[in-house]
């Protein structure tokens, strides 16, 4: 299926116009096929519970529960009765700052709320990101392994996608030189997802160094998918890329869903961490403005 290999049904019966079904990979996505599986899973007579690997749900364990202090400001926002109309497509002003100064945290400048756009959870973000980044010929770089709906926006947004490979003996790194073999005048960026799904892996401070050194020789940005942020354990502490961002242009994505356990709330956020001012020539910010124009956001009692 994912080599585009034809499966064809041939469907009998009563008045005897066979039915065919050709179905390609571009109509079968992995999260169907999964949900195909998954739904044929019988745990009771196997004895042993299925544990997906794939988009990570932590409120599917009972373990696992967000803070009192989250759930009472949801509360508080919808009966203060100030927040049922709509919000600016961009997100409203005081959300955008407050993640501006907690990524700007990290980061050796700070950032303002004009670099921040607040999304429907970050598979939006993801969404959005190919969808500005889309041209004719165009490609993508995309880690194998990775996360599977970067490749499924790609296919509808019609951008070539080539894999890089993460070397398992190096600690699920970025194979640099497979990056440099791939990249040309049509590569449009690279994208880390880090810390790593679903390899777990965190990427160190020199490592994150010589992805920016290679994009930057590339001329070419990284899309760097932070979702886990700060879900780091061990002695590996967790980096983010636009620490590198006066080394070359860096689109940050994330959401609440891991770090406060709401996946379901849908609050994410596309950032351009870039101290440079790459993407804050006006025709560019226009056209992203534009494009928030037609999106559904977050339910605005959400994004306070």
């Amino acid at each position: 299926m994912e080599n585009g290999t034809h499966v064809n049904h041939q469907g009998g019966g009563g008045g005897g116009g066979g039915g065919l079904v050709d179905t390609t990979a571009a109509t079968i996505t992995i999260k169907g096929i999964l949900s195909l599986l998954l739904q044929n899973v019988d745990e009771a007579e196997s004895k042993k519970r299925l544990i997906s690997l794939g988009m990570g749900d932590p409120t599917a364990f009972s373990c696992f529960h967000t803070t009192h202090i989250a759930q009472e400001a949801v509360v508080d926002a919808i009966q203060s009765d100030k927040f049922n109309g709509y919000s600016p497509t961009v997100g409203l002003p005081q959300t955008r700052r407050a993640i501006a100064e907690y990524l700007s945290r990290d980061l050796p400048y700070n950032l303002t709320t004009d670099d921040v756009f607040v999304t429907s959870g970050c598979t939006q973000a993801i969404d959005v990101t190919l969808a500005m980044l889309a041209r004719p010929g165009a490609n993508i770089l995309l880690p194998r392994p990775g996360f599977p709906i970067y490749e499924l926006c790609s296919a509808f947004r019609n951008l070539e996608v080539r894999h890089f490979d993460l070397l398992q003996e190096s600690g699920w790194e970025v194979n640099l030189d497979a990056v440099e073999a791939l990249a040309d005048q049509n590569t449009v960026a690279m994208v880390i997802v880090n810390p790593g799904n679903p390899c777990g892996n965190v990427y160190s401070y020199q490592h994150l160094e010589k992805i920016a050194e290679t994009a930057k020789k590339l001329r070419i940005l990284v899309i760097a998918d932070e979702v886990y942020g700060h879900l780091a354990f061990g002695d590996k502490p967790f980096v983010p890329m636009g620490v590198f961002g006066s080394t070359v242009p860096v689109l940050t994505l994330g959401s609440l869903s891991k770090r406060w356990i709401v996946p379901g709330w849908r609050l994410g956020w596309f950032v351009t961490t870039d101290p440079c001012g790459t993407f804050r020539k006006p025709k560019v910010i226009e056209r992203i403005k534009k494009y928030f124009d037609i999106l559904g956001g977050p339910a605005t009692f959400i994004q306070l």
